[in-house]
C-alpha cells in the first residue's frame, strides 16, 4: 500500500470535501489549514506554518514552526517534508481559491513540484479538480459528475499530446505555452478520458458544470 497524505492548505473548504479522505491517510495542516481539518474531522499529524495566518495551536501533535522570512511557502515545506519521507500520493484541500492569487498559483507551483517528484497528486475544491500530465505518466480519468475537462502546457510546450474520450481529441499534437489556452472547456464523451503526453507536462483541470 502506498504512502497517502492529506495536505490541508487555509482557504475555507466545505464538509463535502471529506470525500477525499482515506483512512490511514497522514494529515499535514499547513498554517490555518488546521481549521478546515477540524471541520471535516480529522486531528493533523503533523502542523506547519509560521503561523502569520492563524495563532499557533496548542496541541500534542508534531508541530514545525518556521520563520516568517523564508523561501518556501508553508505547504511548500509541507510537500518537501513529504517527499523526504516518501509519500507517494498527496491530496491537496484548501489549496484552490481564496482571496490571495497567489497563493493559489503558488499551491498550483507545489502540485507541480509533487508530481516532478514521482508523487501522484490531486487539487480540488467543490467545483474542480486538478491533474498534472508528465511524459511516461499517462492519465485515465473517470468521467464521473465532471463536465468539463482542461489542459494547460506548463512552461514549455508539450508535444506528442493525445487525448481521447473527449469532443475535442487530439492525436500526437503540441500545445504551446500559456498564451494561447486551446485545451479550455473540452468535455467527455465516454466514461473515461484518457491522455498522454511525450514532452513538457501540463495541468488537468476537471470542472463540474455551471450552476
Amino acid at each position: 500500500m502506498s504512502k497517502r497524505a492529506v495536505v490541508f492548505s487555509a482557504v475555507p473548504i466545505g464538509t463535502e470535501m471529506s470525500g477525499y479522505l482515506q483512512p490511514n491517510d497522514f494529515i499535514v495542516a499547513c498554517d490555518a489549514g488546521y481549521h478546515n481539518a477540524a471541520r471535516l474531522g480529522v486531528k493533523p499529524d503533523l502542523i506547519v506554518g509560521d503561523f502569520d495566518s492563524a495563532p499557533q495551536p496548542k496541541t500534542d501533535r508534531q508541530t514545525i514552526v518556521l520563520p516568517h522570512v523564508k523561501d518556501d511557502t508553508d505547504t511548500q515545506f509541507a510537500a518537501r517534508w513529504l517527499v523526504e519521507h516518501g509519500y507517494e500520493e498527496v491530496v491537496m484541500l484548501g489549496a484552490l481559491g481564496g482571496a490571495r492569487v497567489e497563493h493559489m498559483f503558488a499551491n498550483i507551483s507545489t502540485g507541480l513540484y509533487l508530481a516532478l517528484h514521482g508523487v501522484h497528486v490531486i487539487l480540488a475544491d467543490a467545483k474542480s479538480e486538478m491533474h498534472y500530465l508528465l511524459p511516461k505518466h499517462p492519465l485515465t480519468l473517470p468521467r464521473k459528475d465532471w463536465m468539463y475537462l482542461s489542459v494547460y502546457a506548463l512552461g514549455a510546450p508539450m508535444t506528442g499530446v493525445t487525448l481521447q474520450g473527449v469532443y475535442y481529441p487530439l492525436q500526437d499534437a503540441t500545445l504551446s505555452e500559456l498564451d494561447y489556452p486551446l485545451g479550455t472547456s473540452n468535455e467527455f464523451t465516454e466514461p473515461v478520458a484518457r491522455l498522454q503526453c511525450g514532452s513538457g507536462h501540463g495541468l488537468v483541470i476537471l470542472t463540474r458544470a455551471d450552476g
